[in-house]
């Protein structure tokens, strides 16, 4: 069981805090995504600490990017790649993502890969084949890396308090499985209260947390229901 938190654009609480919280938590991996600028913070307390995205290449003429190698230099253990905000504000695309998910793997570093239909494509009864397009990308560029996890973010549960029931998500895990068999993590509006029954579905392999991970308590109390359910 894996939990991750996501900080986004936000310097997030105290890391030595954090990590002293979340130590004796055992059971489940604990992993955070903040921002580069608190990237050495998170690594120097000792938490597992993912960046928010990662170049293909290792140098170039890319400003604003940062390469695997330097991550690697940092002590960073992996990196998000293709999380719904990058596809949805910075035009990142199919290709891109399982480009930089494989650049990232090749490096030696943990890669999670986020999937996801909107709310436009879900009404059509287009979610299978969104996710078909996005999975198989991904599975083609990287394979089923045993670095490699999956994230499905359903886009319209982000950010907006709505959340995935547990059938849907466990629906749609189940279904990114049958394409590419690999851990799948929920991300969409966790919480402490509704963690439980998201994480209790058998397709669901940990969850990836947006808001709540800011919050100290509120991300030591999800990753402690992940542990239960998980012994």
């Amino acid at each position: 069981m894996i939990v991750a938190g996501n900080w986004k654009m936000y310097a997030g609480p105290d890391p030595a805090t954090l990590a002293e919280r979340v130590a004796g938590i055992g059971g489940v991996d604990v992993l955070v995504c903040p921002p580069y600028t608190r990237l050495a913070d998170c690594v120097e307390t000792g938490l597992t600490t993912y960046a928010q995205n990662v170049h293909w290449e290792t140098e170039g003429p890319y400003t604003g990017e940062v390469s695997p190698s330097m991550l690697v230099v940092l002590g960073v253990r992996g990196s998000l790649v293709g999380h719904s905000e990058r596809r949805q504000y910075f035009g990142e695309t199919d290709a891109g993502v399982a480009r930089r998910a494989s650049a990232a793997l090749a490096a030696g570093l943990d890669v999670i890969a986020c999937v996801g239909e909107t709310q436009e494509e879900r009404d059509a009864g287009d979610t299978e084949t969104v996710l078909r397009i996005q999975v198989e990308v991904i599975r083609d560029g990287c394979g089923a890396h045993d670095r490699l996890v999956l994230a499905y973010e359903p886009v319209w549960a982000i950010g907006t308090g709505r959340t995935a029931t547990p059938e849907l998500a466990q629906e749609a895990h189940a279904f990114i499985k049958s394409l590419l068999d690999r851990p799948v993590l929920y991300g969409g509006s966790v919480k402490p209260d509704n963690a439980e029954e998201l994480l209790a579905q058998p397709a669901v392999d940990g969850a990836l947390v947006g808001g709540a991970s800011l919050d100290i308590d509120s991300f030591a109390a999800i990753c402690e229901t992940a542990a239960r359910i998980r012994s």
